[in-house]
């Protein structure tokens, strides 16, 4: 059996903030190690012999940082497929169904959430060997978490009678997030925490939508057909999609067939869905705290402690967490940050940008960062990656400076290319046609001031562009 692992990607993260933003969010993050939660999704299902080559389903806004992340850990034979809308669960499980079984009839999908944790790599590999023979049965096997503590912030599921031989389990029973009573008792009846990952022979995935949820299946096969391909990427057809209903893959299929199993599995999963859970994931001082970044926590016990811009300190306090970015900062008693979502809400409610934008706008050539803007003008630091350029555009409100710190640019403006080294500076005039590009093998960076009547970012004319957009 070669099995497609088909990784969710659409998720923004809210209750990670001011980390996880909308415009990147938590699965595009390094937050238990080097790699992000999508490069360590993509590693753990690497085996040329068990696996092919992932299928990622994504919002389109990420799409280059995916396909940059994707490139630095050498899986550029990963397909990026593209939901113009998010719609849940199920419609993308569909759609990764369909495109699997264009290239191979008996399809088996592995298909796995972008940002959890999973820290037993190898149990993880054999729970999916244990899986193989239930689903070249035609069932659908969820992977059970054996719980550890009366969690109240996931899914449950009751297992069943044995199947055959095999370590599966008939799934009984598909529970909501329960208050700390019936958690308690959930975790002395061997209920299972839902991990959201499932092993699927994409056919009978396809004859459950067909039987249970037909609109879901028609919206995404038109999807499917109408799909069309962008650079490296595959757009799916944006009205198609939209009407499929948004549905989770549990409630649409799962909670309603008789092909539902379930494997228990105990290889260090989590979801890392909160700072308390990400506490509890990391290596602890010995007071129980904590401390990424700039970070010092004196006189404190049992705190989460992370600064990913300014020095943040604590003095005689436990139980918190404390997060600060460039923009934000976020101070929660422990257990409380299952909220943070609502926090989010009610910042967006109210305009706040940092509710849904990073301090880091990402693009596909790097990114750039606000560093200080007033009336008329905005100064940004730009870093462009080796080999990379910016479009070939032109500003109506605004005329620009460029001021080279590292690197070499090379720059476009109307006519003339000109070399622009370290410590040197460009002009570029309202109106003129001009590029920024790095030609040699390291970052460029460099401060742009901007001045003009209107400094938006929709005030570009593009003549050209190496990422069509």
């Amino acid at each position: 059996m070669t099995i497609t692992p088909v990784i969710l990607s659409g998720g923004t993260g809210t209750r990670l903030w001011p980390l996880s933003r909308q415009s990147y969010p938590k699965q595009l993050l390094p937050l238990v190690g080097e790699l992000t939660l999508l490069q360590e999704a993509v590693e753990r299902a690497r085996d040329r012999e068990v696996f092919a080559p992932p299928m990622i389903i994504a919002n389109a806004e990420h799409r280059f940082v995916i396909a940059e992340q994707l490139r630095a850990i050498g899986a550029e034979k990963a397909q990026i497929v593209l939901e113009p809308v998010g719609r849940n669960t199920a419609p993308a499980v569909a759609v990764t169904a369909l495109l699997a079984l264009e290239t191979d009839p008996d399809a088996t999908i592995l298909v796995m959430p972008s940002d959890h944790v999973i820290r037993d790599v190898e149990g993880f590999r054999n729970a999916i060997a244990a899986a193989a023979s239930a689903a070249v049965r035609g069932l659908l096997v969820l992977f059970g978490v054996k719980p550890d503590r009366p969690e109240t912030g996931y899914g449950y599921i009751r297992p069943g009678a044995p199947i055959a031989e095999g370590a599966v389990h008939n799934a009984d029973a598909f529970v909501e997030k329960p208050d700390v009573a019936t958690a308690e008792r959930y975790l002395q009846e061997g209920y299972l925490w839902n991990s959201g990952i499932f092993l699927l022979p994409a056919a009978r995935v396809i004859e459950a939508f067909a039987a249970f949820e037909p609109m879901v299946l028609d919206a995404a096969r038109r999807a499917v057909a109408e799909r069309s391909a962008d650079l490296d990427f595959i757009r799916l057809g944006a009205e198609a999609f939209a009407e499929a209903p948004s549905i989770s893959f549990d409630r649409a299929v799962m909670e309603r067939t008789d092909k539902a199993a379930v494997l228990p599995v105990d290889f260090g999963w989590s979801d890392a869905g909160t700072w308390t859970g990400l506490w509890a994931l990391s290596d602890r001082d010995e007071a129980g705290n904590v401390t990424i970044g700039e970070a010092v926590a004196v006189e404190t016990t049992n705190s989460y402690v992370r600064s990913e811009g300014p020095v943040v300190t604590t003095l005689g306090v436990s139980d918190l967490v404390v997060v600060a970015t460039m923009d934000a900062v976020l101070v929660a008693a422990k257990g409380a940050d299952q909220k943070v979502s609502d926090l989010v809400q009610l910042l967006r409610g109210d305009g706040t940008d940092a509710a849904v934008q990073s301090p880091w706008v990402h693009r596909p050539w790097g990114f750039y960062q606000s560093v200080h803007a007033g009336e008329r003008f905005q100064v940004k630091r730009i870093t462009v990656n080796p080999g990379a350029r910016l479009s070939l555009q032109r500003h109506k409100h605004r005329a620009e400076h460029w001021v080279v710190v590292t690197g070499t640019a090379l720059v476009t403006r109307d006519d003339d290319k000109i070399t622009v080294s370290e410590n040197e500076s460009i002009f570029l005039p309202q109106g003129c046609l001009h590029r920024l590009e790095n030609p040699t093998d390291k970052p460029l960076n460099l401060i742009e001031v901007q001045s003009g009547s209107y400094l938006g970012e929709d005030d570009i004319e593009r003549i050209e562009d190496d990422f069509a957009r």
